[in-house]
């Protein structure tokens, strides 16, 4: 089986999608890896980012996104025939070796969700609803993912700002997690925030089964080159490497670059679209520094 890396942070617009999409791309591009990517995030910006929206509203008209594998989940249907297999995009941008699992703008309904599990502990006779939610939202993205785990190297979870019950899904399915930031301070508060939140994750499974996700890295998007000398920025840095070590931040920083907001007009990542570009380089760097850490 390969990595399942999710990519996070509580707080939104640090990158997280350009990081997740560049990343996947250079794995099958650069280093010849099967991956897939899986959007966790209801603005589904890394579908959008690997094809268009022609091609998305085709797909979820045909029933072929994550959300009716979740619907499988808390609706069965016996009689469906819908697989994760069937729902898969392959060689999307056509490149071999990367795939997507498409999102939706409507994945799930908490309130059904709630309703099932509590009808499941009152048919158990449990009481503990609280175990009962966990339990959930341990194996939920763990089942969907089983049938096709063992045929991809890496699986890239695109995860939406927050901390919602998909988010902790993911985290809990994952081997490691990569956190995207600016440099600037809120981007701080989210990775605190994150780590925090990851913690109490990991202490209210800890009954039922172990957590063994590891943070990968902290990577710092939209970098500007003045920015990178200046005091702010280096009081930004310190507070990062007080908190969590020199260690966790990976050296290869991604730059300001309009080539790779062209490449998301153009529903391509810009490793593809613009591979000579200073966003390109350096996502290529950072994908070798992390298969690195790896």
């Amino acid at each position: 089986m390969g990595y399942v890396i999710a990519t996070a942070n509580m707080k939104g617009g640090v990158g997280k999608t350009t990081l997740t999409v560049n990343l996947a791309t250079c794995l099958a591009k650069n280093y010849g890896k099967r991956v897939l990517v899986l959007d966790l995030d209801s603005q589904i910006s890394a579908t959008l980012s690997l094809m268009s929206p022609l091609e998305f509203a085709k797909r979820r008209k045909q029933r072929k996104t994550f959300r009716y594998l979740i619907d499988e989940v808390i609706n069965p249907d016996p009689n469906s025939q819908i697989n994760i297999h069937d729902i898969i995009q392959s060689k999307v941008c056509n490149l071999p070796g990367l795939d997507l699992l498409p999102g939706d703008i409507d994945l799930y309904d908490e309130f059904v969700v709630s309703e099932m599990l509590h009808n499941q502990s009152v048919a158990l006779g449990e009481q503990d609803f609280e175990a009962i939610w966990n339990r959930f939202e341990r194996v939920l993205i763990n089942n969907i993912l089983r049938p096709v785990r063992d045929e991809y190297d890496f699986i890239m979870l695109d995860c939406a700002p927050g901390y919602n019950l998909m988010t902790r899904s993911a985290l809990a399915t994952s081997d490691f997690y990569i956190l995207p930031a600016k440099p600037e301070p809120l981007s701080v508060v989210g990775i605190q925030l994150l780590e925090r939140r990851i913690a109490q994750l990991k202490d209210s499974h800890e009954h039922e089964a172990k957590i063994n996700i590891k943070m990968l890295g902290i990577v710092f998007s939209m970098c500007n080159t003045n920015l990178l000398t200046g005091r702010y920025y280096k009081q930004v840095m310190h507070r990062v490497v007080e908190d969590f070590g020199v260690e966790t931040i990976c050296q290869a920083q991604i730059p300001v670059d309009v080539n790779v907001a062209k490449a998301v007009d153009s529903f391509m990542p810009v490793v593809l679209m613009s591979p000579s570009s200073a966003g390109s380089k350096a996502f290529m760097q950072l994908t070798q520094e992390l298969l690195n850490k790896l």
